[in-house]
């Protein structure tokens, strides 16, 4: 489990399905009012807060974002309760029932995506793919200081969608940034045809 501040009031949590399975929780569960989801969330909260001071308190939004191949993007915006300020509330009895009052909203993508620390890596991985038969297509984006290769499942042959993941897990890792994030905060390198366009370009 990875968590990261997005703002004051908002973070980021990375689950992986081990994450999940660890728990006894499948992806499905993640839809569904059940103890184990609620316990799931409240670990979620209690590392929140004393990672980063993050207060779960008040009235929450939450997000769920179905990755596949990666886990589970889950995104918690911490909304102002009777115009109180931020300070971490004084009633601890209250905190607990607080905490489930939540609005969540799933959303699943299909879009594969993988982060790279360095373009060698991409050249590299880009080589592979080609020269395997396994893809050409690909949108190339650069975010946070990383490359980030998003391939979209349905131009690739399903069964050879396995060895696709293979190739990306060997020389990046899967990112934890959901494709609505990448596209609005991300910048695009090369929009399709990305492991066409990085073969010919960076082919020696």
């Amino acid at each position: 489990m990875k968590i990261e501040r997005l703002s004051q009031d908002k973070i980021r949590i990375f689950l992986t399905f081990d994450d999940l399975l660890e728990r006894g929780i499948q992806k499905e569960d993640m839809w569904r009012e059940i103890p184990k989801v609620h316990e799931l969330f409240s670990e979620m909260m209690d590392q929140a807060y004393s990672e980063l001071g993050f207060d779960a308190s008040g009235p929450l939004a939450v997000e769920v974002f179905a990755l596949p191949a990666q886990g589970m993007v889950v995104i918690v915006t911490r909304g102002k309760m009777n115009g109180q300020s931020d300070e971490r509330a004084t009633d601890d009895e209250d905190t607990e029932d607080e905490i489930y009052e939540m609005e969540v909203t799933m959303e699943q993508s299909d879009i594969v995506m993988y982060s790279f620390r360095d373009f060698e890596d991409v050249i590299s991985v880009c080589k592979q793919l080609q020269a395997a038969g396994l893809t050409e297509d690909g949108r190339l984006y650069s975010y946070n200081g990383k490359w980030i290769l998003a391939l979209e499942p349905a131009l690739i042959d399903s069964s050879r969608h396995n060895a696709v993941i293979a190739l990306l897990a060997e020389y990046g890792e899967a990112t934890s940034v959901t494709y609505a994030m990448l596209e609005e905060y991300g910048k695009v390198i090369m929009p399709s045809d990305a492991v066409r366009e990085v073969c010919t370009h960076f082919y020696n």
